[in-house]
């Protein structure tokens, strides 16, 4: 009878599926990548092809000087743009993305999404 109790009080306290999908990695929370906008998802999967991109800026150096990702190096993180089709400049959506222990942006497994011009980031999770 402790045993059932105890596994409907775990059932009852677990959260939502939508607040699990926030789950916060090196205290960045998380997107799923199935989550993300289709221009994102697009994004990702330009990165991993490592291109052709849209913009000249794609894979500039992200200075990471609002400390919002984890520390690491200068020249650490690459940027690139999410077309926003209702903005005429590059807009504010970005995925930053790590070298990772590959050393490679694309297939590091390390990306990061922004949706308001790096005032906040979500660890993209495959």
């Amino acid at each position: 009878m402790l045993r059932l109790c105890l596994l409907l009080l775990s059932i009852l306290a677990a959260p939502p599926v939508a607040a699990r999908d926030l789950r916060l990695d090196n205290g960045v929370p998380s997107i799923q990548a199935t989550a993300l906008p289709g221009k994102a998802r697009e994004t990702l999967a330009l990165i991993k092809r490592g291109g052709p991109f849209p913009y000249r800026k794609d894979g500039s150096v992200f200075g990471n000087f609002e400390r919002r990702l984890p520390l690491q190096p200068r020249g650490y993180y690459r940027e690139f743009t999410v077309p926003t089709s209702s903005s005429r400049t590059r807009g504010a959506r970005r995925i930053v993305a790590g070298l990772g222990s590959t050393g490679d942006v694309r297939d590091s497994g390390e990306y990061y999404y922004t949706d308001d011009h790096y005032l906040s980031f979500r660890r993209i999770r495959e």
